[in-house]
């Protein structure tokens, strides 16, 4: 029987979950077509917005936005698939409701009725999920934002300085330090930019360059220089950054 040409994209942040279920949905739906990959949420909005796919596959717990915060960006453009290793709240949220799950690794007789529903759905209106989404973000949200950096610790000189994060630029990674850019000044911490960018909100600052971390609303303005590299500039600072090939995604519409 044959089905609806169809699009898709995958979210997850392990290459091998990602390759795994584009493997296992082939098997399942030969004719679906993976149009894109993304590592986070926020790559998975840039690359919907521009390639457009029916269905978007996302894993629940990413870097950047979660696929919960993805999604409702997303669900009244395409169809949602959660997937989920092992949030059983989420996994009785979306049995009572219009919301469509695999869990990891995502295969077998679930996948080929996922895969069969989304087929019945091709041609129709994506569901209103948003009541479904608010709740399961209301569940998801309070503990991680509660972990999120709101203050960087400094030693400079035999004195420890406290800089809010709203007061810093962006991040760089400086040989065994990190700088810590401000209006006023830097300072070096010990902190590795993975460390930051896993204990920073993930809407307030952005992974522009391998050895970059910007606040977003500090960026004025985006750029391309004479050799095509999108170039960000910060405001109260001079120079400007450049935005790694990688992470172009966050400046999309460039």
């Amino acid at each position: 029987m044959s089905h609806p040409r169809a699009t898709a994209l995958i979210a997850d942040d392990e290459e091998p979950m990602r390759d795994l279920l584009r493997s296992r949905l082939r098997e399942a739906w030969p004719e679906l077509e993976i149009v894109a990959e993304a590592a986070n949420g926020i790559e998975a909005i840039a690359l919907a917005g521009q390639h457009q796919p029916d269905i978007v596959f996302l894993d629940i717990r990413m870097p950047g936005l979660s696929g919960i915060e993805a999604a409702r960006m997303l669900f009244n453009r395409c169809h949602i698939v959660f997937i989920t290793a092992y949030d059983q709240y989420a996994i009785e949220a979306f049995e009572q409701g219009a919301l469509d799950y695999l869990l990891k690794p995502a295969g077998g007789e679930r996948l080929k009725t996922t895969c069969t529903r989304l087929q019945a759905r091709l041609g129709q209106q994506p569901d209103n999920i948003e009541r479904q989404l608010s709740q399961l973000l209301q569940k998801n949200q309070p503990a991680k934002a509660a972990e999120y950096l709101h203050w960087i610790q400094a030693q400079v000189g035999n004195s420890l300085r406290m800089i809010s994060t709203r007061e810093i630029l962006f991040f760089r990674a400086d040989e065994k330090y990190t700088r810590v850019q401000t209006a006023q000044g830097e300072v070096l911490i010990r902190k590795t930019l993975k460390e930051l960018e896993e204990e920073l909100d993930p809407a307030e600052f952005w992974r522009i360059h391998r050895s970059t971390l910007v606040r977003v609303d500090a960026i004025s303005e985006v750029t391309r220089d004479l050799r095509g590299r999108q170039m960000v500039r910060v405001k109260n600072f001079p120079e400007e950054l450049e935005v790694s090939r990688g992470n172009t995604h966050l400046f999309q519409q460039m």
